[in-house]
């Protein structure tokens, strides 16, 4: 009976509003700051329940879910929150009868009912462009972001001055415009003792801390270049939904997300971000200019929306280090994720699953690792407690701008340096106006022709 209730109210539609009414209303949340009493009693105790709101309930959402759950004891997810009433009723009958098929990652990890562990109720199920808003001042303390990226600057805005702790996805923003608003965010969560984890797991993954803890104290030397990886073997062609009769432009974009820019970034922004951010880590800076290449060889059905299907970028960092960037999805080819330092003194090479050094100081990880979609929210939990939250905003923008670098830098044929793509792009992929009706496609970008802005 719950369960029906719930299909109801979430199957609701929230009427359409402007682009001007969007970003208004981000900013017209409360400033109820994490009150002191709260920050007090769950920063001594350790063991206080910690309230989840999940705002995106599509795959990753559902994910996230389930690694918070599991990261820490005392955690309950609160209220969800979609653009859409069969994606959240779908997430809400995983987490409430598990899902015995999930295969997982290679951790061995599964997906069992939540139980105790999930406390939604009807009225804490929302839908619409306005969910997040509500899932926010429903009685959180904790946010889930995991909407489509282009979202991610808006809701952390909501999220970070109603005095929320925040965990959000990977990339955080799609184009300069976002960026910036994301780091002005994290410097005022900061400010307020908020919390910010990102999803660029790297950063959690046992072999990479070590690799880098050595990378940092100098075991390779002095770092000269750099390489990364991103060329995943397929084009994702089933990825997503098949567009359905009465569905509008605005509701097959947001649904087939992943191929559209202004929602996703593209490819290089979306997926390419986890190495460019393990790069930049290295480093400890961002590149101080780029240009890259790309195209759209096999992605040419409408289906596919306007992204490319490959990008190559060199970067150039502090000290004249240059670092080559390659990333593609495309059927029948390679596939190769991985990342490589080379020092004076030696070489780094990390994938997915291993990472070593080569040369005067030579290590292997060998140990078995555990899961960073876990270990990261493990954590950021065990930070909050602890009354020093994390807080990876700035580290998460920086590595996103990179990558939106390199698109650009593709899409237009043109050498484009950091400070300008920081302080200077207008480059804003937000649409006129939030509803569902039409919304053309831009079309796909042609170097030299499209524009730098």
């Amino acid at each position: 009976m719950i369960e029906e209730k719930s299909q109801r109210k979430c199957k609701a539609r929230s009427e359409g509003v402007s682009r001007r009414d969007f970003i208004k209303a981000s900013a017209a949340v409360p400033l109820t700051a994490l009150s002191w009493g709260f920050a007090s009693r769950l920063y001594a105790a350790g063991s206080d329940k910690l309230r989840v709101g999940l705002i995106g309930c599509g795959g990753r959402g559902t994910g996230a879910v389930y690694d918070c759950t599991s990261a820490a004891p005392n955690v309950e997810i609160y209220a969800l929150g979609d653009l859409f009433g069969d994606r959240l009723d779908k997430c809400l009958k995983l987490l409430r009868e598990g899902d015995p098929e999930y295969k997982g990652h290679r951790y061995g990890e599964t997906r069992p009912p939540l139980g105790e562990k999930l406390n939604v109720t009807p009225q804490r199920c929302f839908v619409g462009f306005d969910a997040y808003k509500k899932v926010i001042a429903s009685g959180v303390d904790m946010v889930i972001l995991t909407t489509p990226p282009h979202f991610r600057p808006a809701h952390l805005k909501a999220a970070v001055e109603a005095g929320k702790h925040v965990f959000m996805e990977k990339p955080v923003a799609v184009d300069p415009v976002g960026v910036r608003s994301i780091i002005a965010s994290s410097e005022l969560a900061g400010q307020k003792g908020l919390g910010i984890l990102a999803g660029t797991q790297k950063r959690h993954r046992d072999y990479c801390l070590e690799i880098i803890k050595r990378v940092h104290n100098g075991d390779i030397g002095q770092i000269r270049a750099a390489q990364c990886y991103y060329t995943w073997g397929t084009a994702f062609s089933d990825w997503g939904y098949e567009r359905q009769p009465g569905w509008s432009e605005m509701e097959w974009q947001l649904r087939r997300w992943y191929f559209f820019t202004w929602l996703s970034g593209d490819h290089i922004v979306e997926q390419h971000v986890h190495n460019l951010d393990l790069i930049n880590w290295a480093l400890r800076s961002h590149p101080l200019k780029c240009l890259g290449m790309g195209g759209r060889e096999v992605r040419t059905a409408p289906e596919f929306g306007n992204i490319y299907d490959h990008f190559a970028v060199e970067y150039e960092y502090p000290d004249g280090v240059r670092m080559l960037s390659m990333c593609s999805q495309i059927n029948g080819t390679s596939q190769r994720v991985s990342e490589r330092l080379v020092g004076t003194k030696g070489s780094t090479y990390t994938d997915l699953s291993i990472g070593y050094i080569e040369g005067q100081n030579p290590f292997r990880y060998e140990k078995e690792g555990k899961n960073p979609y876990v270990q990261e929210h493990e954590d950021f939990i065990k930070s909050i407690r602890q009354g020093e939250p994390l807080n990876e905003g700035q580290a998460v923008a920086e590595s996103t701008l990179t990558a939106i670098m390199g698109r650009m830098s593709a899409y237009t044929g043109r050498e484009l340096k950091w400070d300008w793509a920081m302080n200077a792009s207008k480059l804003d992929l937000t649409p006129p106006k939030y509803e569902m009706g039409d919304l053309p496609v831009r079309p796909a970008a042609i170097p030299g022709k499209t524009m730098l802005i």
